[in-house]
């Protein structure tokens, strides 16, 4: 089974495209991000998340068995909490958050958190340097021990936090040093490349040999609307790299696919 992770909306796709490209790339599930990179959508404007939330559940909502819909919220807005809970009853079953202008250890933070425990609700977080120039500094790896103070969260840092891959390394590795199971832990892993092409080889080494396998898992980081082949080339890439590696057949699975499932709790 291959899980795509980590897949962008921009809110101009069609579902049955987003299907047809999944089929070419042969990818069998996928996590789809509510928009807020693109168009009038805004990771700073609660109507336009509460909007995008909405979308995302329309867009999804006849092929959940495939795609599953994860809601954007921004906890430093007023009333996050209750728009995490509006997008959980329209059947988002995660949370993407992007601290933006907030730190994972704020107060506002820890209120989502909370929520997100409640419903059993896994958080993929941004983690590294950020797209917009401006908000890498709010999302080193280590700030996101907060998390640990909600023990049921599972939780998921993209990117490998490049370019604090080390740090996130050491973040994954508490719970692998206590003898925490796996799919237990409270942190895992996308090996969605924040590291540009020169650093990816060593960066997936280190975590390989830290983290294992068992807490890695594959996301493209592709923004709909885009061809199968463009997806299909990303999991090439990642594909590459384990044989360059000498990955065994089973750790490939893992990171493809079986990390992803366990979190998500997909059999």
């Amino acid at each position: 089974m291959i899980i795509d992770a980590h897949i962008h909306c921009s809110g101009e796709e069609q579902v049955d495209d987003v299907l047809q490209a999944l089929d070419a790339a042969a990818v069998d599930k996928a996590i789809l991000l509510a928009p807020f990179l693109s168009g009038n959508y805004s990771l700073h404007d609660r109507t336009t998340l509460r909007s995008a939330n909405q979308y995302l559940a329309r867009l999804i909502a006849h092929h959940r068995d495939r795609l599953i819909g994860f809601a954007v919220v921004n906890p430093s807005l007023d009333n996050a909490s209750e728009d995490l809970r509006q997008a959980h009853d329209l059947g988002l079953t995660g949370l993407k958050m992007v601290p933006a202008g907030w730190y994972p250890y704020d107060d506002c933070a820890h209120r989502i958190y909370e929520a997100a425990s409640r419903l059993k609700i896994p958080i993929l977080f941004h983690s590294g340097i950020f797209i917009d120039g401006k908000s890498g500094r709010f999302c080193r790896p280590a700030f996101y021990e907060a998390v640990r103070d909600h023990p049921d969260l599972r939780v998921t840092l993209a990117h490998l936090g490049w370019p604090w891959s080390d740090e996130a390394n050491a973040v994954g590795l508490i719970d692998l040093i206590n003898g925490v199971p796996p799919d237990n832990s409270q942190f895992r892993f996308d090996v969605s490349f924040g590291a540009p092409p020169v650093y990816r080889l060593e960066v997936l080494r280190k975590a390989i040999a830290v983290l294992t396998p068992e807490l890695l898992q594959f996301g493209s980081d592709v923004f709909l609307p885009c061809s199968g082949e463009l997806i299909k080339s990303r999991i090439s890439d990642v594909s590459d790299l384990l044989e360059r590696l000498d990955i065994d057949k089973r750790s490939r699975q893992r990171i493809m696919g079986g990390t992803a499932a366990a979190w998500l709790g997909i059999n």
